[in-house]
């Protein structure tokens, strides 16, 4: 047995003993890193840091007082909060007192909001600020179970007539009283961890979902445990790293970041402020970071607008550089595939040299310029703009897993890595391909099931333990798995030919460097559409270079220019597409997508049939005067 599968099956049962772990071995090493902001308002944030003692502290005092509050063990406590690191050390205080976190997304609505504290009985809600405090008041005749709202910023979160007494305390003075609480009962967070069963209702998750109401998916202690000793076990995280966290904390993919960093030992910086990021990468310098799709298609798109707007020469350089970049990661990957080392010939070597004094550097510069890499999750990254960063150094390594899978049961593997793939599964978990395409998972990882649905349990989850994933995917012959779409969503048209839409998605988003969203319909039709929102930022940038300079963003994208403009990407889109594949008409929509609108799930996953049912109106247009065969 190797060193990796020994540690992962000797694993203890849950993060909170890894965290005890974690404390004795390295009290005075730094654990978070979190921005505080100026009190004047004005200037750069100052970053301060915790030692891993210093947390453990603040955890305690919070778990002690959850305990002093009447928690109980695998009872939840929710979290509605944005990313940041009390985020961080009040979850650790609910693992640490035996109860189990249910998680809110702070966007949420009052309603949704309710009806999740409600199927998850939570007995406290942690509540980031007195807009979040104020979604619980709102409803609190539909939430027997909510004994306690602790606030985080207090300011203005206080009690409200009408509310019980003691319902409404901030996090300060939970931690007071946990603290006296420990004063009497001194061995009592570490005789709660130490009875803790790998068995036991660590998380509660509720998945944003792309349709319906969301489902409660219930993670054990072990799964977390687990993917913190299978995450260290790949390499990916090294006890040197200094990782900069801002994905939602609410979604189960920054979630596991932070199992995997307790076990690391490494140091985090966390902010989830995401107007923030290209501001806080070159202070932080992380040598590693998680990121969404939307991000690096962000990135690109601004690099490329910044070279267009810098001339002709310049946006020139940008497409060779860009080209040279694309071409090189493909010849090294496959050299490295073959062979074991990523080399290229000495001619492209010297064209990419010459591109990385050019436009590359600048690039890792912006990126903060330590990093090692970036993991990429949550949605299929474009593999053109996945080849572009990999030329270009900094390596996205893509990974893949669902929120009842731990978010991790695949990752790509450091210098191995395949643009395109989402790389071989974590150590201890399997995999196997159904007959109809559908990757099934099994392993520590898989969730208990859904939270009081036990018939929609047993639609994805077998008694021998495989997990449907609902996605449809290929295996190559040495285990790297590439994702080609969501079962639901594949569309077969009229003409009974199949086509992913995420795939002609992903390829006209690395051809058009306007697009912000983009969704193929063609279920059931005799051609394909899409409905096409653009950048704000980029289209507005181009507007004002081509004579629209003072127009709205609506009339922006409603203008002959602007449709003229993407008629010309897709056409380059649909000469790289079999005919039934190709878009034959497309409209732009006269806003971006959004989350409020509920047209994106809060980890920006496009919801089909919300963005068909909004827009509905302008898909039929698209079809009028035809004859459905």
């Amino acid at each position: 047995m190797s060193d990796h599968q020994s540690l992962i099956e000797n694993r203890p049962p849950s993060v909170a003993n890894l965290f005890l772990e974690r404390i004795e071995a390295t009290p005075e090493g730094e654990a978070y890193r979190y921005p505080v902001s100026p009190a004047s308002g004005k200037g750069p944030d100052e970053w301060r840091s915790y030692t891993w003692g210093e947390a453990a502290r603040r955890v305690f005092s919070i778990a002690a007082g959850l305990m002093d509050l009447g928690v109980r063990p695998e009872e939840r406590v929710a979290i509605a909060s944005n990313t940041r690191v009390d985020w961080i050390l009040c979850d650790l205080g609910v693992l640490c007192a035996g109860a189990a976190t249910t998680t809110v997304y702070p966007s949420t609505n009052a309603e949704e909001t309710a009806y999740i504290l409600a199927d998850s009985e939570s007995r406290v809600l942690i509540a980031e600020d007195a807009e979040q405090l104020a979604k619980a008041r709102e409803r609190r005749a539909e939430l027997p179970n909510l004994a306690h709202v602790v606030v985080i910023e207090a300011e203005g979160a206080v009690a409200a007539e009408g509310d019980p007494e003691g319902w409404v305390l901030s996090l300060d003075e939970l931690r007071k009283r946990g603290e006296a609480y420990l004063e009497e009962h001194p061995e009592a967070v570490k005789e709660t961890v130490g009875a803790l069963r790998s068995d036991q209702l660590a998380t509660l998750i509720y998945t944003s979902g792309t349709t319906g109401r969301p489902k409660g998916v219930r993670l054990p202690h072990d799964a977390w445990s687990y993917m913190a000793k299978a995450i260290t076990a790949t390499d990916l995280v090294r006890a040197d790293d200094v990782q900069y966290l801002w994905l939602p904390l609410a979604h189960v993919f920054g979630k596991v970041l932070t199992a995997a960093q307790i076990e690391a030992g490494h140091v985090t910086a966390v902010d989830g402020r995401v107007d923030k990021i290209i501001e806080n990468l070159p202070v932080v310098q992380p040598t590693y970071m998680a990121a969404v799709p939307r991000i690096f298609e962000k990135v690109y798109n601004g690099v490329a607008a910044k070279a267009r707007a810098g001339g002709g020469a310049k946006y020139k350089i940008f497409k060779w550089a860009s080209g040279v970049a694309r071409e090189y990661a493909k010849v090294t990957q496959d050299n490295f595939r073959r062979t074991g080392t990523a080399s290229a010939p000495a001619g492209l070597r010297a064209k990419h040299a010459i591109a990385d004094k050019l436009v590359y550097a600048k690039l890792r510069e912006a990126f903060g310029g330590r990093l090692r890499a970036c993991v990429s999750g949550s949605a299929a990254l474009a593999p053109e703009i996945g080849y572009f960063f990999s030329g270009a150094g900094v390596h996205i390594l893509e990974g893949y897993g669902l929120t009842e899978s731990s978010a991790a049961s695949f990752v790509n593997p450091g210098e191995a890595y395949r643009t395109g793939t989402v790389g071989k599964p974590l150590p201890g978990t399997e995999v196997r391909i159904a007959e109809d395409g559908e990757i099934l998972l099994r392993g520590p990882g898989i969730m208990q099931g859904y939270h009081k649905l036990p018939e929609k349990t047993a639609e994805v989850l077998e008694e021998d333990g495989w997990f449907h994933t609902g996605d449809i995917g290929e295996l190559s012959e040495d285990g790297y798995l590439r994702i080609t779409d969501r079962k639901k969503d594949l569309i077969k048209t009229s003409g009974g030919k199949y086509i992913a839409p995420a795939e002609v998605e992903g390829q006209f988003k690395a051809v058009c460097p306007y697009v912000s969203n983009i969704l193929v319909h063609g279920a059931d039709r005799n051609y394909c559409t899409a409905l096409i929102a653009l950048d704000e930022a980029t289209i507005m940038g181009w507007a004002e270079e081509h004579g629209l300079g003072g127009k709205s963003y609506a009339e922006v994208v409603g203008s002959e220019e602007v449709h003229k403009l993407v008629d010309g990407y897709v056409q380059r889109l649909n000469e790289g597409l079999q005919r039934w594949q190709t878009i034959k008409k497309f409209r732009i929509l006269p806003r971006d997508l959004d989350i409020e609108h509920g047209e994106l799930t809060p980890s920006l996953k496009l919801k089909r049939p919300a963005v068909e049912k909004e827009f509905g109106h302008l898909i039929e247009e698209m079809y009028e005067g035809t004859r459905e065969t």
